[in-house]
């Protein structure tokens, strides 16, 4: 599958005022400044198409993406969405912002019809952190579907990459009763987003098939 155009479309405060239920959905989200902004772009192949900055918690709204795609498969055009969340975790904002944050994000994820599937990501860099751990636990408890896509994989050498990712799936191993699926990735190597991308084409078909 390949994105043949990418478009911004709104930033919505609350999750009844994102785009109507019409197209499938696919949203990402993590810790603050996990690299959420630029795998976005990666996978569109758009430099500036998702807003990137240094500063953790500067993406506060429900921002929704339209895609048209190539399916290789179905040999025509598929239109779907791709939304990039608030991240959860540290932000350099008041303790009343984060709560109407973290309250935004929990609707949108519960109540939204037409999300197909979240992308939870995961900064390879790092051994696995409890926040992560605990954001999964939520969504399966939730009955939300999820993969994991592990970020910024080029910033570190690939056996500590390969030792935080088989971490985390022990981690995951121990608590959960299914493992996800998991992506490694570097949106400035383009590495892994061919995966991801596929991914999406595969529950897309499922849409609209189903």
């Amino acid at each position: 599958m390949k994105i043949v155009k990418a478009t911004y479309l709104i930033s919505s405060p609350s999750f009844d005022l994102c785009p109507k239920l019409n197209l499938p959905e696919y949203a990402f989200i993590g810790r603050s400044n996990v690299g959420k902004s630029s795998i976005i772009n990666a996978l569109c192949q758009q430099k500036n198409l998702a807003k990137t900055s240094g500063t953790p918690g500067k993406t506060q709204l429900i921002n929704h993406f339209e895609i048209i795609s190539n399916s290789v498969a179905k040999g025509k055009q598929d239109k779907w969405y791709i939304v990039d969340l608030p991240g959860y975790g540290f932000a350099k904002v008041s303790q009343s912002s984060r709560r109407r944050w973290e309250q935004m994000i929990e609707n949108y994820l519960r109540k939204r019809e037409n999300l197909n599937r979240v992308f939870i990501l995961i900064d390879s860099r790092h051994s696995p952190q409890k926040i992560d751990i605990e954001f999964i636990e939520q969504l399966v408890q939730w009955e939300i579907p999820y993969t994991v896509i592990f970020t910024k994989s080029d910033k570190e050498k690939p056996g500590v990459v390969a030792r935080n990712v088989k971490s985390f799936f022990e981690i995951l191993n121990e608590k959960l009763q299914f493992l996800p699926q998991g992506f490694v990735t570097s949106a400035e190597k383009k590495t892994g987003t061919d995966e991801v991308l596929a991914c999406i084409d595969q529950y897309n078909k499922l849409v609209t098939e189903g």
